[in-house]
């Protein structure tokens, strides 16, 4: 028990630069979350729900995480920071690290029907802050779900989503290869678009081309309409002169 207790704290640590030692740690929401998550778990399991949910409303009085006593958790879940929501039928794998205000919600919760309502995140995935997970669907490992995203679709492997409705964005080989990436955003420290630098170039290149064109076109019509005001007003001077 001790043993898995260090690895666990060990693997957040390596997440994490900010704790000094394992056992501030300890004192983490999201630790305190996922260990009361596991005793309600396992009442769960025990069909002793009333005893389950009682635990679960006091870990999220204590941290402001709620986790239902449903959900199934495997090993090393990181969740730094509080205000996320794990629904009844989600399933996370191995080393899957959330950060703040993310959700992890079932679709269509009017109907009454059961079953797999929420999605299941494979091992190793990373879920940037407020992120929206929604549905049953599955994230594929390794896959990062970048800050503010809406997923309703499955996720492939390795994939980064970014966006409201998710879409994929291809990121270099060596970014993926990264063991660990925070905020699931591979964004460089420039703030640049989650996207090749090539293509932003590009794009940037194109736009001013086309603002050089608009900003010419412009200049000829306002030159033709001088134009036309002076050819007007010499006919005009011309019938003055011959009426006096």
């Amino acid at each position: 028990m001790l043993e898995r207790l260090t690895s666990y704290l060990d693997s957040i640590r390596a997440r994490d630069p900010a704790p000094r030692s394992r056992w501030e740690i300890l004192l983490y929401p999201g630790v305190l979350a996922v260990g009361l998550h596991r005793a309600a778990h396992w009442l769960f399991e025990g069909e002793l729900c009333f005893l389950a949910r009682f635990i679960n409303h006091f870990a999220r009085l204590l941290t402001g995480i709620d986790i239902h006593p449903g959900a199934v958790i495997g090993r090393h879940l990181f969740i730094d920071h509080g205000f996320v929501v794990i629904g009844e039928t989600a399933v996370i794998g191995d080393n899957v690290t959330i950060y703040q205000c993310v959700t992890l919600g079932g679709t269509n919760p009017a109907n009454g029907i059961g079953g797999k309502r929420h999605p299941t995140l494979l091992d190793n995935v990373i879920v940037g802050s407020g992120a929206q997970i929604l549905g049953p669907i599955v994230v594929g490992s390794r896959a990062r779900i970048g800050a503010n995203a809406v997923v309703t679709d499955d996720v492939p492997e390795g994939a980064t989503m970014v966006g409201v409705k998710a879409r994929s964005t291809l990121v270099a080989a060596e970014t993926w290869q990264r063991e660990f990436i925070p905020y699931g955003t591979p964004c460089k420290e420039r703030c640049e678009p989650c996207e090749p630098a090539e293509q932003g170039i590009q794009r940037l290149a194109e736009l001013e081309t086309e603002l050089t064109a608009l900003k010419q076109r412009v200049a000829a019509l306002s030159g033709e309409a001088v134009s036309a005001e002076a050819g007007d007003a010499k006919p005009a001077a011309s019938r003055k002169r011959s009426r006096s």
